[in-house]
C-alpha cells in the first residue's frame, strides 16, 4: 500500500508514519517543514519531500498511483490565526483543495484532519457531530471551510473520504519550546525546567486530552480498511479535565507542587470542550484509550529526553 502523509514531519504525522511503516506501507511524507521537525522521522523508513500543500505540481506528483492521503499538514494554533489569518486560510483551506483534487484525480481514499474548534461557542456538551459549528477564531474557520470541502468531494465526486475532529492531541514528538506550544507540552516543559505553568484563565476551563498514539491507531486503521464517512467522526474518548487539575496530576507525577501563574483569557479559546463518542465506536469499535496518567508519565520521560539534550548542548 502507497500511502501519502501531508505534514508527516509533525508531531501526530511522525507517530503515523511510524505505525504505517509498521504496517507495511510505503509512506510518502510531503511537509514544507514551517511548523515541523526534520529529525521527527529519523530513523523511520519514509520518503520525504520537502513541498507545501499549496505546490500544487508538488501535491499531484506525490499523490500519483496513491492508495490513500492522509491530509495533517496546517497552520496550526488559534492564536497563529490571529496574527495571519490569510496564512491560516491559505495553507488550512486552499491547502485541502489541492489534496482533494490531488486525491481524486489519484482514485485515492482520504483522511482528512479536522478540529474540535470548529464547535466554538455552541455550549452543549459533549459536542456531538450534529450540532451546530460556532468558529470563534480564524483556525477554526479554516478548518471547518477544509472539512466542508472534503465532505463536498465526497458527495459531488464519490471521493471515499473520513473527516476526524482532533480534540487536544498531545504525545512524543510534540515540540514545546515556542509562543504557541499546546498547553500539554507547555506545562511539561515549564514543569521539568522548573519555570512556572502560565495558564490563560482561571484554570477551570476543560478539554478531552487524548494520547497521540490512540489518535495514531485510528488513522492507521482507517488506511487499512479504508472507511468512509459522511459525516466528521470526533477523534477523542469523551473525557473532561480542567486545566487546574492536569496540573494537579503533573505535580503528582513529578513529586513536587508547580508553580503557576494566571494571565488573561486568549481570544478565540472555548471555555469547554468534551467529545460524543458514539460515530467512533460505531465505526472503530476496539480502539482503546490510553489513561491520562500513562499518557503523561510517557510525555514526560520523552520531553525528560529533550531536556537532557538541552543541557549537555549548553554544557558541552
Amino acid at each position: 500500500m502507497k500511502v501519502v502523509v501531508t505534514g508527516g514531519a509533525g508531531f501526530i504525522g511522525a507517530n503515523l508514519c511510524v505505525e504505517l511503516v509498521r504496517r507495511g506501507a510505503h509512506v510518502i511524507v510531503l511537509d514544507d517543514l514551517s511548523t515541523s521537525e526534520r529529525s521527527n522521522l529519523d530513523g523511520v523508513d519514509v520518503e520525504l519531500r520537502v513541498r507545501s500543500v499549496l505546490d500544487r505540481q508538488a501535491v499531484m506528483d506525490a499523490c500519483r498511483g496513491a492508495d490513500s492521503v492522509v491530509h495533517l499538514a496546517a497552520v496550526p494554533s488559534v492564536p497563529r490565526s490571529l496574527l495571519d489569518p490569510r496564512r491560516s486560510h491559505d495553507v488550512n483551506v486552499t491547502g485541502t483543495l489541492e489534496v482533494l483534487e490531488a486525491a481524486r484525480t489519484a482514485g485515492a481514499h482520504v483522511v482528512i484532519a479536522s478540529s474540535s474548534s470548529v464547535y466554538g461557542s455552541n455550549p452543549l456538551l459533549p459536542k456531538s457531530e450534529e450540532m451546530a459549528c460556532r468558529p470563534m477564531s480564524p483556525y477554526a474557520s479554516s478548518k471547518l471551510a477544509a472539512e466542508s470541502y472534503a465532505l463536498s468531494f465526497q458527495h459531488c465526486f464519490d471521493l471515499p473520504c473520513t473527516v476526524f475532529r482532533f480534540f487536544n492531541v498531545f504525545g512524543p514528538l510534540q515540540r514545546p519550546g515556542d509562543a504557541y506550544a499546546a498547553v500539554v507540552p507547555a506545562f511539561v516543559w515549564a514543569a521539568l525546567r522548573g519555570e512556572p505553568l502560565v495558564v490563560f484563565g482561571d484554570g477551570n476551563q476543560s478539554r478531552d486530552f487524548t494520547f497521540v498514539g490512540s489518535v495514531v491507531d485510528v488513522l492507521a486503521d482507517c488506511v487499512a480498511r479504508t472507511v468512509s464517512c459522511a459525516n466528521p467522526v470526533n477523534l477523542a474518548f469523551g473525557t473532561r479535565t480542567s486545566l487546574n487539575d492536569l496540573i494537579f496530576r503533573l505535580s503528582a507525577l513529578l513529586g513536587r507542587e508547580l508553580d503557576v501563574v494566571h494571565r488573561p483569557v486568549r481570544t478565540g479559546d472555548v471555555r469547554h470542550s468534551q467529545a460524543s463518542t458514539d460515530a467512533l465506536r460505531q465505526l472503530f469499535p476496539y480502539v482503546q484509550r490510553v489513561s491520562l496518567e500513562e499518557a503523561l508519565c510517557r510525555t514526560i520521560e520523552w520531553m525528560e529526553g529533550l531536556v537532557a539534550a538541552k543541557i549537555s548542548r549548553s554544557t558541552a
